[in-house]
C-alpha cells in the first residue's frame, strides 16, 4: 500500500527530527528548513503531499507566507496544513486559522496525540476531495441528462410547430428564424432593462416558447391559411382565432406551475396584442401583454415583413425596420423599440444569413 507523504516544515532541526521518528513508519516524509525551500517542494510535490507540518516563524518566509502562496495556487483546500508554534496566542491562532490552517499543535509535542490528529486530518480531507469529486461527476451527469431532455423536447416543439408551416406553404424556416431573433432581443432586454430579471435559462425557455406562437393556425382551413390574395373580412376573422385555438390546444396539456407552459400560453394567445390596445384577441394595453409576448410580437412582424409570403413579397431590411417604427404594423411599446434599435445590427445580419441561405 502506498504511503502518504507529509512535508515538515521547521527551521529548527531537533523539531523536524522529532516529527519525523513519530511519522516515519508510516508515511513519506519530506523536510525544509525555511518558508522558501517549502514553497519549492509544494510547487515539485503538490500532487503526493498529504499533509504539512508549518512552523510558524521560518526564516525567509514565513509560515503564514507559506499558506498565502498555498491559497493564491488552490492549494490550501486539498492539502491540509498543521501549524506547529511554540506559543500559544489568540492572535496567532487566530491568524493561522484565517489563513486557512487545518490544526494547531503546541512545542513540545505529544506522539499519540500527534500522531492521531494527523491522521484524522489526512483521512478528512481525502474523504472531502472524494465526496467533492463524486458530487462533479453526479453535477455532470445530470446536466448532460438535462441537456438531452431539453434538446429532445426542442425537437419535438420544432416538429409541432412545423406543420404549420408546412400547411401554409411556407420556406419552413420561419419557426428557426423567429427563436433567434427573439433570442437576440432578449439579450437586449435582459441589458438594458434588469427589472425583468431576465437569466440566461428563462432567456431559452421564452425561445423555445416562441416556436410554438403559431401553432393555433393548424385549426384554420387551408382555403384560408394558403389563400394567396387578400382574406375577407371573415376570413381574416377566422384567422385571428389562431391565437385562441393554440391557447386551446396547450390547455389540454395545461400544468399551473410550469414556467414554460406560462411562456408557451402567453406568447400563443398576446403576440398579437398591441401597445394602444388594438391588437387582438383580449386587446390588452400597455404592460398588460407579458414581455416575453411583446418580444415575440415585434420579431414576428419583422419576420413576415422581410420575407415573402403567399399574400406578399418581402420589404427591403431598412423599409421593414421603418415600417414598424412609424407603426405601420401596430403600436409597440418604447422597451420593446429601444431594444429592436439596439439589437438591430444583429437583426440585420441575421436576416442576411437567412436570405442569403434561401437564394443557394
Amino acid at each position: 500500500m502506498k504511503k502518504s507523504t507529509l512535508l515538515i516544515a521547521d527551521d529548527v532541526l531537533i523539531n523536524r527530527e522529532l516529527l519525523k521518528d513519530i511519522f516515519e513508519d508510516r508515511y513519506e516524509i519530506l523536510e525544509a528548513c525555511d518558508g522558501e525551500e517549502t514553497i519549492n517542494l509544494l510547487s515539485e510535490h503538490k500532487e503526493k503531499i498529504d499533509l504539512v507540518f508549518l512552523d510558524l516563524v521560518m526564516p525567509k518566509k514565513d509560515g503564514l507566507d507559506v499558506m498565502k502562496f498555498m491559497t493564491l495556487n488552490k492549494m490550501i483546500d486539498k492539502i491540509p496544513v498543521i501549524m506547529i508554534t511554540g506559543e500559544a496566542t489568540v492572535e496567532t491562532d487566530v491568524k493561522a486559522y484565517e489563513y486557512g490552517a487545518a490544526d494547531i499543535i503546541y512545542k513540545p509535542f505529544e506522539p499519540a496525540v500527534v500522531r492521531r490528529r494527523a491522521k484524522n486530518i489526512i483521512e478528512l480531507y481525502k474523504h472531502r476531495i472524494y465526496i467533492e469529486k463524486e458530487l462533479e461527476i453526479r453535477t455532470k451527469e445530470l446536466y448532460e441528462s438535462k441537456k438531452k431532455i431539453e434538446q429532445s423536447n426542442e425537437f419535438l416543439i420544432n416538429a409541432l410547430s412545423s406543420v404549420v408551416e408546412f400547411r401554409s406553404l411556407e420556406s419552413g424556416e420561419h419557426i428557426q428564424r423567429v427563436k433567434e431573433f427573439t433570442r437576440i432581443l432578449l439579450k437586449h432586454l435582459k441589458t438594458l432593462y434588469t427589472k425583468y430579471d431576465l437569466t440566461d435559462e428563462r432567456i431559452e425557455l421564452i425561445v423555445n416558447a416562441s416556436a410554438l406562437h403559431d401553432i393555433g393556425k393548424i385549426a384554420i382551413p387551408d382555403s384560408i391559411l394558403a389563400k394567396p390574395g387578400k382574406l375577407t373580412d371573415e376570413e381574416y376573422e377566422e384567422m385571428k382565432k389562431h391565437t385562441i385555438y393554440g391557447c386551446q390546444m396547450l390547455e389540454k396539456f395545461k400544468q399551473e406551475e410550469n414556467e414554460f407552459y406560462r411562456y408557451c400560453y402567453d406568447i400563443c394567445r398576446y403576440h398579437h396584442e398591441r401597445y394602444d390596445g388594438r391588437g387582438y384577441p383580449d386587446k390588452l394595453k400597455g404592460d398588460q401583454i407579458p414581455i416575453w409576448a411583446q418580444v415575440v410580437s415585434i420579431v414576428d412582424v419583422y419576420d413576415a415583413l422581410v420575407n415573402k409570403r403567399v399574400y406578399k413579397d418581402a420589404f427591403p431590411i431598412d423599409e421593414a425596420i421603418n415600417m414598424i417604427h412609424e407603426g405601420k404594423c401596430g403600436i409597440f411599446s418604447p422597451t420593446i423599440l429601444e431594444c429592436f434599435d439596439h439589437a438591430k445590427d444583429e437583426l440585420i445580419f441575421a436576416t442576411n444569413a437567412y436570405l442569403k441561405k434561401q437564394k443557394r
